[in-house]
């Protein structure tokens, strides 16, 4: 055998691999649908919906598992573009800039991540996510962005997005956001949950109180669960957004970015609709100048 068939044949190979590993998750994610049928109609999220997370001594992972009212087919098409997630991740308040670049290894995403309010792109934290399309079929689609180096000490950022057909036109999407963190991030968080981070909580429960209320987690799953919430939330916003004339959409998903999170309050509201609004569009159309 020439080496030209070889080459072929071990591409052959690693497609056919390829197609069977994303008919196994596929078929994992329908089974998680399944499983989750119950919590996903029956919560206290107003939409169907479940959050969950888990905490290592040196990983935070939080998971959002939804059911989106937009077609399989709009889902995948409108998220294996790199640009289009520059869309999704500068609606949450602390994305400050993201620009889709090629880089040497293939597309990334570099992203800056800054405070709640107004800040310039240079003083604000710079992020790049390798971008990974996993999968984009007929029946099952996956996107990964992983980041190496964070903020605080943190490390080994991930984002990984992956959706099957449901009857009806609607997807079943499952967002995984984990980071993990050294002592300097340790160091770190305990400090945030000292002070500022003190009274926030999650969204999943650990049991009820005296007068049968449900008690939130908090802590540091508390707060990976806010931040793949306001992940998933930006997805959702984007995905919405679509349907509006290409010259109205930044602002639609600005908008309901912020009113989605008006819908948990104690979780996520961190100001007032006027200064978010004010600040996105400021910060989209900084971003829209740099880029040119």
């Amino acid at each position: 055998m020439n080496f030209r068939k070889l080459l072929h044949c071990a591409a052959a190979a690693l497609m056919a691999f390829t197609a069977l590993q994303a008919w196994a998750d596929a078929g994992s994610l329908r089974a998680k649908h399944t499983e989750l049928r119950e919590q996903l109609r029956n919560n206290n999220y107003q939409r169907a919906l479940h959050i969950d997370s888990s905490e290592s001594p040196d990983l935070l992972n939080g998971d959002v598992y939804a059911v989106l009212d937009h077609p399989f087919e709009t889902v995948s098409q409108s998220m294996k573009d790199p640009a289009h997630w520059c869309d999704i991740l500068i609606l949450p308040f602390n994305t400050k800039y993201c620009h889709a670049v090629n880089a040497g290894g293939g597309p990334a995403l570099q992203v800056r991540i800054g405070r709640k309010f107004d800040q310039p792109v240079h003083s604000a934290y710079k992020l790049e996510f390798a971008y990974r399309s996993v999968a984009a079929d007929a029946g099952y689609f996956e996107s990964r962005l992983n980041a190496k180096d964070g903020p605080l000490g943190t490390r080994d950022y991930r984002i990984t997005v992956s959706a099957v057909p449901l009857e009806g036109g609607k997807t079943f999407l499952h967002l995984a956001y984990s980071y993990g963190y050294g002592v300097a991030g340790r160091m770190a968080m305990q400090a945030y949950l000292a002070t500022v981070g003190a009274d926030k909580v999650g969204f999943s429960t650990t049991g009820r109180d005296a007068r049968g209320q449900p008690q939130l987690i908090g802590g540091v799953r508390g707060a990976v669960e806010r931040n793949a919430m306001r992940y998933y939330l930006a997805i959702d916003a984007y995905l919405d957004s679509l349907s509006a004339p290409a010259e109205q959409r930044v602002d639609k998903r600005i908008q309901a970015w912020f009113n989605a999170t008006e819908r948990y309050p104690r979780q996520l509201r961190e100001m007032d609709r006027t200064t978010y609004v004010a600040m996105k569009r400021q910060e989209y159309e900084r971003q829209q100048t740099m880029l040119q």
